[in-house]
């Protein structure tokens, strides 16, 4: 299919899908079909959404906005409202066009207005264009336009309306209980329907679309429902219009869509409800005044106070806004969940062991010794023998302990700040209380953090204020001036870049844990008392291998998959990602010199880049024989779509599913091998779900291979010249 069709097409369907806050192509779909049970209203609708579409492309608004219908679907309410309202004859096609335009205007002009603000433009541009073309229908000019008699507009008018009622046609045969009916009616509505049939098709693509979504607007209309029974708002029964456009659908936005679904935003959805009812008949009394129906303005004014509500927090708390709209609960749920769990490391700059080989903490966090009260979180070393001696024999002179003379490291890249170069070493035994820090290098890495090494040896400094130092360049020697009674070095983290500064916890990006039989690979851990460590031994192999700078591109072949052009690319956030050109898939990852690590995978999962995202998950540029790294995938990966569904309904309350991932390295004659593996936990059951590897040569990568859902796939990776 021809690229600009395909966009188009699907800029169509979105436009249909985003307003259940969707990007699922089948329900869209399924709603472009429904809209059409009332043919009029059907065509003005999708007409509406072309003529938008067309008008915001002519004018160059941004792509991305277009293609998933943010501009557009305002027309569609428009359209299929105009087309269900108004009988078809000239003047018709005249104002449907202005109107349209008018409420394409007005959704790219509100839209950067409410976005200052960091709110959504919701349905305000339909409502305020539907209300112009009311008054000047209903003024003293006639501008030739006939009303068709509406069932849905006599129904928003007046407020409440016989629940039972479930008009006849395909359905009527069947015997649905009252409230069902109702609830499939309400749905209708938000395309301006009756219809029980078209509420069930769209409640089978809600149900496609988000379980947590469906469940959601089935709760919010239980609540509804009982709210109206025991208050006895409406005695007759509650709008199906009000109950579709404005009750069920605020709670749903807000508990599902702008929350991070959670049994907190569960109770903030339903809380919505009664404020709903109150707004409800309050903007009818007010409106009513100049015969306009209030349509879904409920909605727009409940949820937008509520997100303004929730975004002037000063500490956020558990109830979380969604960061990074995926257009579907369940992803924004476990993007979220899966983020905190291995994406927190990103909010740490990365310090790195200030020294070379195997060093143990002799005084910890808190330590007993000097390591007290705001000066707490500070960390002391030394080398130990097998013996856990710190010298050797007799131990009276600095040279006979082992860390004395060793080079002091930087722990990353930064500019010096102060050095401290002139104090004696002290005898063994003896103490320099007055010149506390004895000699002492503080690095400026960001504003407000720095990192300060002490006890240095005198004279040992290769570095002066202002110089520009990278991570692992030698600053001085490990020395024993200041209150230092034997050799050690002194590390801490502050704010301020004083000598005396007081400390700031913070954890080491990589190093391997010696205390462990099988050596751990600690990730942003800080090390306790009496841990032995070392940095984690890098493989140059590894390191190039992954090291893929914007405009890097590759071409990767397997069989029965189509090439597929790579292309490493960077975002306007300044966020790395590999580019499939064949596909369109985007795999966005992070190098941070020890590892490299994918965050987040889109687009088609039969294509090749979604393999290589599985099987090089997450790689730590190691080849040290029982160095595993582990890590977690988000839900959405799962493949036992039952298991998953049922996942989806639970999961704002408890998820009993996981997807581990693990991989290591190891060197085969001139090549470096990644081994990784999938594993599904269901409550205790654990079961592999799929097998990689990926071989790396001459530098860079050569191919891969992933076993998963019984299916093979062997790549072979060509790295292209980009020079």
């Amino acid at each position: 299919m021809n690229k600009s069709v395909k966009y188009t097409a699907g800029a169509i369907i979105n436009s249909y899908a985003i307003v259940f806050f969707s990007q699922n192509k089948v329900l869209g779909v399924l709603l472009l079909l429904v809209s059409f049970l009332n043919p009029i209203a059907g065509a003005t609708g999708l007409g509406c959404v072309l003529l938008s579409i067309a008008l915001v492309s002519i004018m160059g608004y941004d792509k991305e906005s277009i293609r998933i219908g943010f501009y557009s679907f305002n027309p569609l309410l428009l359209g299929i409202g105009f087309g269900t309202f108004y009988a078809v004859n000239a003047a018709f096609f005249a104002w449907i066009i202005i109107a349209c335009i008018i409420a394409t205007m007005l959704s790219v002009t509100l839209a950067v207005s409410l976005s200052k603000k960091g709110l959504p433009l919701l349905s305000l541009p339909f409502v305020i264009t539907f209300w112009l073309l009311l008054l000047a229908v209903n003024s003293i000019y006639h501008m030739g336009l006939e009303q068709r008699h509406s069932a849905v507009l006599n129904e928003i008018n007046n407020l409440g309306e016989g629940s039972a009622y479930i008009p006849p046609g395909i359905l009527s045969f069947i015997q649905l209980p009252n409230y069902a009916a109702l609830f499939f009616r309400a749905l209708s509505a938000v395309l301006f329907q009756n219809s029980v049939l078209s509420g069930m098709v769209i409640s089978i693509g809600l149900l496609i679309h988000s379980r947590i979504n469906f469940s959601l607007l089935v709760l919010a209309f239980i609540v509804a429902c009982l709210f109206n029974h025991y208050t006895n708002t409406y005695a007759d029964g509650i709008s199906y219009y009000h109950l579709g456009s404005n009750l069920v659908m605020a709670a749903a936005a807000i508990g599902s869509f702008f929350l991070i679904p959670s049994a907190r935003s569960y109770f903030w959805a339903l809380l919505s409800i009664p404020v709903s009812f109150l707004l409800i008949n309050g903007l009818s009394k007010i409106f009513g005044v100049y015969d306009l129906p209030v349509l879904s303005l409920p909605f727009c004014v409940v949820t937008l106070l509520f997100l303004s509500f929730f975004r002037r927090r000063i500490n956020a708390g558990k109830l979380q806004l969604t960061p990074l709209q995926h257009y579907s609960p369940e992803r924004n749920l476990y993007q979220y969940l899966n983020g905190n769990e291995r994406l927190a490391p990103l909010s740490y700059f990365n310090f790195h062991l200030p020294f070379m080989g195997e060093w143990t903490v002799s005084q910890g966090y808190d330590g007993d010794i000097t390591h007290k009260a705001e000066w707490g979180k500070a960390l002391d070393f030394v080398i130990k023998d097998e013996e856990l001696q710190t010298y050797q024999y007799p131990g009276t002179r600095m040279e006979h302990f082992y860390c004395f003379n060793k080079p002091v490291l930087a722990c990353g890249d930064g500019v010096i700040e102060e050095v401290v170069d002139h104090v004696e070493d002290n005898a063994i035994g003896e103490v320099n209380t007055i010149e506390n820090w004895g000699n002492s290098i503080v690095i400026k890495h960001l504003n407000g953090l720095y990192s300060k090494v002490s006890h240095l040896k005198k004279n040992s400094a290769k570095v002066k204020p202002g110089d520009a130092v990278k991570q692992g360049d030698v600053l001085g020697l490990c020395g024993n001036s200041g209150r230092s009674p034997e050799p050690h070095l002194h590390f801490q983290v502050q704010t301020t870049p004083y000598i005396g500064s007081k400390t700031l916890a913070y954890p080491f990006a990589y190093y391997i844990d010696q205390n462990n039989e099988h050596n751990k690979l600690c990730s942003f851990k800080t090390p306790a008392e009496g841990t032995a460590l070392r940095p984690v031994d890098i493989n140059p192999t590894l390191k190039q291998a992954f090291k893929l700078q914007p405009g890097y591109m590759a071409t990767v072949t397997a069989q029965g998959h189509n090439p597929e052009y790579f292309e490493v690319c960077t975002d306007a956030f300044n966020q790395t990602y590999i580019y499939s050109k064949t596909t369109g898939a985007k795999a966005y990852f992070v190098n941070n010199g020890t590892a490299f690590y994918f965050t987040s995978f889109y687009g088609d999962r039969k294509s090749l880049l979604y393999y290589f995202y599985l099987a090089a998950y997450k790689v730590i540029f190691t080849t040290e024989a029982g160095m595993t790294v582990t890590d977690s995938y988000p839900l959405q990966l799962t493949n036992d779509r039952p298991l998953r569904w049922l996942q989806d309904l639970l999961a704002p309350f408890f998820q009993f599913i996981s997807l581990k991932y693990s991989s290591f390295a190891s060197v085969t004659g001139q090549s470096v091998v990644i081994h990784a593996a999938q594993h599904r936990q269901v409550l205790s059951s654990i079961k592999p779900t799929m097998g990689a590897s990926a071989q790396l040569q001459h530098g860079g990568i050569s191919a891969f291979t992933v076993t998963i859902n019984n299916t093979k796939v062997e790549a072979q990776w060509k790295t292209e010249n980009t020079h």
